[in-house]
């Protein structure tokens, strides 16, 4: 048997963080619960967990400080409440038949137990310990969480300790704010105006990287700390190395041109996986987009159909949306962009043909009403916000 658990309880100074294995004596977890004992380190010496002194729980348990002890006011956190917490813990889990009681001789616990440095509070520490340990023991045992939910959370949940957003473009339809505009303090002005929406998307624009340089993600990210923000490069060559830019800027996403040779198309999707961006193909100027995409040994996350604005009296070409899908592979979708003249009474045919991310430039960007014209926009959608009704109460 080897099982993790983990578990995080409280609020800050006496937060409690657990994690842990549970496993057999004669296993790896036994091997490593042996050698913890026995090879001390320091300001993180194992200790065994006890109810009281010369009480220690069964299974047998060993608690690892996980923040670096300094002194004897955080030793006595540990070698205190703590301690007793973890065995607490143990016991009862035993006692309401999460752990087996007939094999609690054969088993052994080790639990990592996080103290952080101003923690004050030896009551807090106490029932914060006891409650994450047993709930870190009844998800290992429990298997828990099973790879649907994994895959179910991945891109709703956001952790807490980061202070911001990682969006995933799990959800569609979305909406693409395009900001073609070259003046910063203009960018900001429309920046404030736009609604909260976790289907609103940021563009920046080919002419605004241009003027201002890829380090202008950054001063988005100052006004809108969790947005998804799309580096419009259109990169045409060195695709790898301008990927890497546009990850290294903190962008979410990095367009590149349609009209490239296939092996920059192929280099950049590759760098973009690697950097853990979206990998845009904009097929603004391209005869054929399917076969620019059937063409390609890897798909790009996105590919956008692109009407260039010297050209919007020209029709739409959206008729071989589902085509250019079917090529994806069933464990990796292909979302299409419509971008060029979208106005707010023709998101709908957009949706209709399939569209996964509606691109919208100077309707929103130059209007009067700017928060108005968005909200028109995202109202077309017919979506709701992702974590309106989400409360998480334990994970």
């Amino acid at each position: 048997m080897f099982l993790v658990g983990e578990a995080l309880i409280g609020k800050e100074p006496e937060i409690a963080h657990i994690d842990l294995l549970i496993g057999d004596k004669e296993g790896p977890v036994g091997a490593a619960f042996a050698n913890g004992l026995t090879q001390l380190s320091a300001g993180h010496t194992p200790l065994l967990s006890v109810i009281r002194p010369n009480l220690p729980p069964k299974p047998a348990t060993l608690i690892v400080p996980k923040v670096t002890v300094k002194n004897m006011d955080q030793a006595a956190q540990i070698f205190g409440p703590a301690q007793t917490a973890v065995a607490k813990a143990v016991a009862d889990s035993v006692a309401e038949g999460v752990i087996p009681k007939e094999k609690v001789e054969e088993m052994v616990v080790i639990v990592s137990v996080f103290i952080h440095p101003e923690a004050k509070d030896y009551d807090a520490i106490y029932r914060y310990n006891y409650g994450a340990t047993k709930l870190a023991l009844q998800r290992a045992m429990e298997g828990f969480p099973d790879i649907e939910k994994v895959l179910y959370e991945k891109d709703r949940s956001t952790h807490p300790i980061m202070g911001f957003r990682v969006t995933r473009l799990w959800d569609p339809p979305y909406l693409q704010v395009a900001f073609d505009l070259v003046d910063l303090s203009e960018v900001k002005r429309v920046l404030a105006a736009l609604p909260d929406s976790d289907h609103l998307l940021i563009e920046v624009g080919t002419p605004l990287v241009k003027m201002l340089g890829i380090q202008v993600v950054r001063e988005i990210r100052a006004i809108r700390p969790g947005a998804f923000v799309i580096l419009d490069l259109k990169t045409l060559d060195t695709g790898n190395l301008e990927v890497r830019l546009a990850a290294d800027s903190t962008a979410d996403a990095v367009v590149i041109s349609g009209l490239a040779p296939k092996k920059t198309l192929e280099l950049s999707i590759n760098e973009a996986r690697k950097t853990g961006i979206y990998s845009i193909i904009d097929m603004l100027n391209v005869n054929d987009p399917f076969a620019v995409l059937k063409d390609l040994a890897v798909l790009p996350d996105v590919v956008e159909l692109h009407r260039a604005i010297d050209n919007e009296n020209s029709s739409h070409a959206w008729q071989n949306i589902l085509d250019m899908k079917a090529l994806a592979k069933p464990d990796r979708k292909l979302l299409v962009a419509v971008a060029g003249g979208i106005r707010v009474d023709t998101v709908g045919q957009a949706l209709a043909a399939s569209a996964d991310v509606i691109v919208v430039g100077r309707a929103i960007t130059r209007s009067k009403d700017i928060r108005d014209t968005a909200e028109q926009f995202l109202a077309g959608l017919k979506q709701t916000e992702i974590d309106q009704y989400r409360i998480m109460t334990d994970f």
